[in-house]
């Protein structure tokens, strides 16, 4: 085993070395709140008002005082306050007003009785319960507090961010501008997806997989399209890549083959500071330094391509969009459901399928052969089941590791 892993790092430190070594990126824009989705905030936002701004019922009852309960447990309605029509007219000694929900409270009254607990006689009320000062009244800033902050700076916006900056009466909001990441396939064997395969040929899936997921994380992508094994245009690619773009992601090239030629660029116009995982998939992925920008190099496995990325270059661009940067994938326990097959040595993401059993417990199964070019794996799964580095084949019933995959992969979360 021992020459199979040698010069190998973890994902651990892969992943730790990545972001050791880079930085947010600083330049910002205004932008409409509209026009802010998938965003990150270059700022924290301050509230510039209290939520609720007034203090308001949170039932249909009666706004009281409780000086005109000691006195007595009949009372007249004096008038009634509506939301967005507040009570202004002067308020009689024994007397309550009428309350809808969201209307601002009178001044004087302390409690809110609803109207389930009082009885009608006449023109006037009978309380049922008793009353306790403060209920069923919302106070002034007891969501929100004029000044606070109500979001970091790095977070991303949408559905559940967006709305609150809303109601706040927040017209726009500065973000980070977006990264650009430029992306290109190598390998004279690639046909772009559309086009009629010769003989030896196969589609260039990566980079549209890639392209897709980096569309999803809020990019601008520069594809550059196929490149091919010639070391004169991999080396005008890289160059007009490193001029464009943030990052730069090529697909393949980073084996040790006589026609890869990315590695070889890489030394020539930059600096490696890995390139070689103990993983599977995904043992060949370099990550470094070009003039201007950073690199990763995927393998040109799809599999290992959609792994490596997930798992690495996901975080990466996270951390540049100065997001606070996700922990590790969260993972959970399950039970394996069948034989799921390793040899010691590396790390090993092999897709799967978890569901919960008649007992509430987690069960997972792989989803079949898991060879780095069986990319359909991935429309069949719904988590990564990871098994450790120095673990054999796995038997059914054993505890076992899961991922279950976030949105960049249509993950659902654990029901």
């Amino acid at each position: 085993m021992e020459r199979f892993t040698a010069g190998l790092i973890s994902l651990e430190e892969a992943q730790s070395k990545m972001l050791a070594e880079i930085a947010p990126i600083h330049d910002s824009e205004m932008l409409a709140i509209t026009s802010a989705a998938g965003r990150i905030t270059a700022e924290a936002v301050i509230s510039p008002i209290s939520v609720p701004p007034f203090a308001n019922s949170a039932m249909d009852g009666y706004a009281v005082r409780s000086a005109d309960l000691a006195a007595a447990r009949l009372l007249s309605v004096a008038g009634k306050a509506f939301a967005g029509t507040p009570f202004v007219d002067a308020w009689p000694a024994g007397s309550c007003i009428r309350i809808m929900t969201g209307a601002a409270i009178p001044p004087g009254a302390d409690a809110v009785v609803m109207q389930e607990e009082t009885e009608t006689q006449g023109e006037c009320i009978r309380l049922t319960a008793t009353v306790k000062t403060g209920q069923n009244i919302r106070l002034a800033g007891e969501d929100i507090q004029q000044g606070a902050v109500v979001l970091a700076a790095g977070t991303r916006l949408g559905a559940a961010e967006l709305p609150l900056l809303a109601s706040l009466g927040i017209s726009h909001v500065k973000v980070l501008r977006k990264l650009r990441v430029a992306v290109f396939s190598t390998g004279d064997e690639l046909q772009p997806v559309g086009q009629p395969l010769a003989a030896g040929q196969i589609y260039d899936t990566n980079r549209f997989a890639v392209s897709l997921m980096l569309n999803s994380l809020g990019c601008d992508v520069i594809d550059l399209g196929i490149i091919k094994d010639d070391p004169d245009a991999l080396r005008n690619a890289f160059a007009q890549a490193d001029d464009a773009a943030d990052v730069v992601i090529s697909s393949g090239g980073v084996s040790v083959g006589e026609a890869d030629y990315t590695k070889a660029m890489l030394e020539e116009l930059g600096q490696i500071s890995f390139w070689k995982l103990a993983m599977k998939p995904g043992k060949p992925f370099a990550f470094g330094r070009l003039q201007t920008s950073w690199f990763c190099g995927l393998p040109g496995n799809p599999v290992s391509a959609a792994v490596t990325f997930y798992q690495l270059v996901q975080p990466l661009l996270a951390k540049l969009t100065g997001q606070q940067t996700p922990a590790l994938p969260a993972r959970l326990r399950a039970r394996a459901a069948g034989l799921l097959k390793k040899a010691p040595g590396r790390l090993d993401f092999q897709r799967g399928l978890f569901s919960r059993d008649a007992e509430g417990e987690l069960t997972v199964r792989n989803t079949g052969h898991q060879g780095s070019h069986i990319f359909s794996s991935f429309s069949q799964a719904n988590c990564f089941i990871v098994l450790e580095r120095e673990r054999g084949t796995v038997q059914p019933g054993e505890w076992v590791e899961i991922e279950p995959f976030n949105a960049l992969l249509g993950g659902q979360g654990v029901a």
